[in-house]
């Protein structure tokens, strides 16, 4: 196999695995839920639905009713969380 030819088959190799893998993200999403309510400081998923913080880890109290995580899908009021922001439990 010639340096042209492994390098077309690398490529392929590399579209089809980054094929498999989008696809096994877009189950494991689907197959969870936004619960609000439950994230430990520092440890939310992603911004607050109150507006007070833009990104991933940065709220600052435990449990806020307006920062969420990622739980099981059918999980959340077992754990204390609303699947609706800002919703006290």
């Amino acid at each position: 196999m010639d340096k042209k030819q492994a390098l077309i088959t690398g490529a392929l190799t590399g579209l089809i695995a980054m094929g498999l893998s989008t696809g096994a993200l877009a189950d494991d999403k689907a197959a969870k839920e936004k619960c609000y309510g439950v994230a430990k400081a520092g440890k939310n998923d992603c911004a607050s639905a109150n507006g007070s913080h833009s990104c991933a880890g940065q709220t600052k109290a435990d449990n806020d009713p307006n920062d969420w995580k990622y739980v099981a899908k059918g999980t959340c009021d077992k754990l204390g969380g609303s699947t609706k922001a800002g919703e006290k439990k």
